[in-house]
């Protein structure tokens, strides 16, 4: 198993995005210490970045989970920026057709970062995601390797 960086709106996808670490297809202890995003969001820009970087350092690649309003957040972008700065294997799964905790789902976001993404089929995303996900990750973790 692979260990993966999840870049996504916190606030409006971590529903989702517990959905899809919990697939059993990445490690769950070693997914980049994502449960201390609460406290280290207060602190300044400054320790917020180091905490990034030191996170994406070990990962075998970043994903990003394209919702509804990722492409707004500076977080994710500063996430995507990085990535490609450390030639760390980076690709987006769109999550809008994954239900929150009301067993809502939300509308398309935008994939403005410019990185290659897959998008789940509407009427079954989680089982498109479970069934697919190694496969993305180790596609992805190929074809950067070529462009070194």
């Amino acid at each position: 198993m692979k260990k993966v960086f999840f870049s996504f709106h916190y606030d409006l996808d971590n529903w989702r995005v517990q959905q899809i670490r919990n697939m059993g297809v990445v490690e769950n202890e070693k997914i980049c210490n994502p449960n201390d995003w609460e406290q280290t969001r207060k602190k300044d820009e400054q320790n917020i970045k180091n905490w990034i970087d030191k996170q994406m350092k070990d990962c075998d690649c970043v994903i990003v989970l394209i919702g509804e309003r990722t492409h707004t957040r500076k977080w994710v972008e500063y996430e995507v920026k990085r990535a490609k700065e450390l030639g760390i294997p980076i690709f987006g799964i769109f999550i809008h057709n994954l239900k929150d905790n009301e067993g809502k789902t939300t509308k398309k976001g935008e994939n403005r970062f410019k990185i290659p993404y897959y998008e789940p089929k509407p009427n079954n995303a989680y089982q498109d995601i479970s069934n697919n996900l190694e496969s993305w990750i180790n596609k992805t973790i190929i074809e950067n390797k070529g462009k070194k």
